[in-house]
């Protein structure tokens, strides 16, 4: 047998299938992951296929032999296999890039070995409780001896917290032939889901009932998408959850995949408490063994429920089911490292191609998603009532202007603290939300308009300051990590008028410290989730009730569900709505109605102050109000007026690179490729609706310059082939610069 093997080795001199030769003693499958020789060294590969001799077209002999087979099962399965060749023709990158994406990293490089223990079992016909007597003299072996009683292995590690000292012991009864010592594999475990309880379904809601209604007769045909709306607080997890059950009852496994890590504790012990040691956890905050032994127990069988964030939709779960894209409106869905990729469509393609159902869900659907469900390209399935009938919380507008012209200067509206103040007294918890991290959102000079900007990123820096507001100050970029300090006079003009502009969660914080000293408050950010384990540990102690506030940036605005939380403060709402971005109200309503939604969750009702200096901004209203089919007429007919998506499709060829002349020379000879494809493909140019080649908006981000040749196109069969000759275009890609082609883009920035 021949094998055909892409090489693990990203480089274009590389890029296809290599033939090696199939030991007669090797037993290997397409899929399987194996050492071969490659030149003057060794490296992994992939089999993509098998052939026979007669398949060749130059003499056997010169083929090299594969070295050895490298995992005892196939690693990849053929539908992921299908996946990343897709991924790779789309993408135009080498197949080995997107085979990446199947596999945990550490897994690949051979760093992740299985992790081993010790367990010790009595041997079969031994009488324990006998021999026990027999070793009156040696306490420690008789005591070992009735542990061991039941018959079954048990861990020397656990053994150990029960005898001191165990091991010498346990090597005389071997000796003796009344135990046995082995080693066997053990799974390393996400932390604290060993932990969790299993609890029982609660009885469903009218609105539940007749969601599963419409979708399970689909998921038992494993086919149909659906989208479905329901209202913060309407039990949509609930419904996750019966699907779940119904899938495994058929034989299948399921997906759930999460936008943020912040996310996946509670889901992840809502999914672990129903479904116990059948549900794997996949997320970047695993340690490398933690991920490799969860991916295994899913490609194993071990476990046919995944619970993720993004990455996760390419588990290798076998007789997929169902996949469920939690808070499908999130543009974490979409990766911005290449290979790029949105995982809502890979759910598409994965549904397809493996006969699964996919359920989006959002309190707030993606304008893009509820169109294409009115058009029926999804099934809409709607749960407009909270459960229990409990109400949606009261929203509160507060004018910022006129508590400025009134003389507060606080970044706390008075009826926020008065609210605060009363939630305090009645042992109830708040949250506050603020979309910026650090204490000052720039520095700038008063005297010549100066801001400090990264000089890796065209970006201004925000401060951050460690202990309170005499504590040691840092200057950091958001894009980079860039640190510096703050400077004492203003670099372009040498003025000692250097001043903090904006707030930040951690100048929330110290507010609220210095307002209500007594109280234990929990900011949430980038900053304080760094640690592997931050978010469960953080979420944890507020749900514990050890702290009274939650403050936090757009990761504590949806999914959460907190019974005593009955205040939600939005200290800035109208934040994402200056973003040069014509998707910038649909985030802000998004936004706002999602933490919103986290008030009232329980038995005592909710409120929700919303502070702007926007008042009468429709999108805020909207949220206020949580009308999301008003927001959504509003918006949609705004995006027709100005035809934006869905109207049309919005087409970048993004160039990054290290010299800006490359970058910017790049963008031009891409712009005079489409312009000449467009002057003679009539049907495409009368499609075409703008062509401009130009920089980025942030035109430089970690040391890379960045400019793009911007399209707006109908969408219309007729511009398939444009698209096409766009995808084509990044192929221009070489050491110099990148070009990547993003249709609909995460972010236009």
């Amino acid at each position: 047998m021949i094998a055909q093997v892409i090489v693990d080795v990203v480089h274009t001199n590389v890029a296809r299938p290599f033939s090696y030769l199939v030991p007669d003693s090797m037993s290997l499958t397409v899929g399987s992951r194996v050492l071969v020789p490659l030149g003057p060294r060794r490296v992994d590969g992939f089999v993509v296929g098998l052939s026979t001799e007669e398949a060749l077209d130059f003499p056997i002999e010169k083929l090299k032999p594969v070295v050895k087979v490298l995992d005892d099962y196939p690693a990849l399965l053929p539908p992921l296999l299908e996946l990343a060749e897709e991924m790779a023709l789309e993408s135009h990158c080498p197949l080995s890039e997107t085979l990446r994406l199947m596999l945990p990293a550490a897994m690949r490089t051979g760093r992740i070995q299985q992790k081993k223990a010790l367990y010790a079992q009595l041997v079969s016909g031994v009488d324990a409780a006998a021999e026990a007597e027999k070793q009156r003299r040696a306490p420690k072996r008789a005591t070992l001896l009735r542990l061991l009683a039941d018959g079954s292995a048990k861990p020397v590690a656990d053994l150990s917290a029960l005898v001191n000292e165990p091991r010498e012991s346990l090597k005389a009864l071997e000796k003796s032939g009344l135990i046995t010592l082995v080693e066997r594999e053990v799974f390393r475990s996400p932390d604290g889901t060993d932990a969790i309880a299993r609890t029982v379904a609660p009885p469903l809601t009218a609105d539940q009932q007749d969601a599963l209604g419409t979708m399970l007769p689909a998921l038992a045909q494993g086919k149909g998408a659906f989208l479905l709306h329901g209202v913060t607080g309407s039990g949509k997890t609930e419904v996750y959850l019966s699907m779940v059950q119904k899938t495994l009852t058929m034989g299948k496994g399921a997906i759930i995949l999460v936008p943020e890590i912040a996310l996946t504790p509670q889901m992840v012990r809502w999914f672990v408490s129903r479904f116990g040691p059948e549900t794997a956890v996949l997320h970047s905050r695993l340690t490398d063994g933690q991920r490799y032994d969860e991916w295994r127990r899913i490609r194993l069988g071990q476990a046919r429920v995944v619970v993720g964030a993004r990455s996760a939709i390419f588990a290798p779960v076998e007789k997929l089911g169902l996949i469920v894209i939690d808070e499908e409106h999130e543009q974490t869905y979409l990766s911005d490292k290449h290979p790029r990729y949105d995982a809502r469509r890979i759910a598409m393609s994965r549904s397809k191609r493996e006969g699964a159902t996919v359920l989006l869900s959002s309190a707030t659907p993606s304008i893009l998603s509820f169109a294409m469900a009115r058009r029926g390209d999804y099934t809409l399935v709607e749960m407009p009532r909270r459960v229990n009938d409990r109400p949606l919380p009261e929203v509160t507008i507060v004018d910022m202007r006129r508590e400025l012209d009134s003389g507060n200067r606080s970044i706390f509206s008075r009826l926020l603290i008065q609210k605060l103040h009363a939630c305090f007294q009645n042992g109830q918890q708040a949250m506050l939300f603020l979309n910026r991290r650090g204490y000052n959102t720039f520095v700038s000079c008063r005297k010549c308009g100066y801001v400090v900007k990264c000089p890796q990123c065209d970006l201004s820096m925000t401060l951050h300051r460690e202990h309170g507001e005499d504590g040691p100050q840092q200057l950091r970029c958001h894009m980079c990590g860039a640190v510096q300090d703050p400077p004492d006079v203003c670099p372009e003009c040498g003025s000692k008028y250097i001043r903090y502009f904006g707030s930040g969660t951690q100048r929330v914080e110290e507010e609220m410290h210095k307002l209500f000293p007594q109280i234990q408050t929990v900011r949430m950010d980038i900053d304080t989730t760094r640690e592997r384990d931050a978010h469960a540990k953080l979420l944890g102690k507020f749900g514990r009730g050890e702290a009274q506030v939650l403050i936090g940036t757009q990761m504590i605005a949806k999914g959460l569900d907190f019974p005593k939380v009955t205040l939600v403060g939005v200290v800035a709402a109208d934040m994402t709505l200056n973003l040069p971005d014509y998707r910038a109200p649909e985030r802000t309503f998004q936004l706002i109605t999602q933490v919103a939604g986290r008030a009232g969750r329980a038995q005592q009702p909710g409120e929700v102050i919303v502070q702007t200096y926007k008042p009468d901004n429709p999108c805020i209203e909207a949220a206020a109000a949580q009308d999301y089919r008003a927001f959504f007429e509003m918006e949609f007919s705004r995006r027709r007026a100005g035809l934006y998506p869905p109207f049309t499709l919005l087409a970048r060829l993004l160039v990054e690179s290290e010299r800006e002349a490359d970058a910017k020379a790049m963008a031009e000879q891409l712009y005079n490729t489409v312009q000449t494809y467009l002057l003679s493909h009539p049907p495409q140019k009368k499609r075409t609706l703008m062509v401009r080649a130009d920089e980025a908006p942030v035109k430089r981000i970690r040391g890379q310059f960045r400019y793009h040749v911007l399209l707006k196109i109908f969408d219309h069969p007729d511009a398939a082939p444009l698209l096409a000759l766009l995808s084509e275009l990044t192929s221009l890609t070489n050491e110099n610069l990148r070009i990547y082609c993003e249709i609909n883009p995460a972010t236009m920035m």
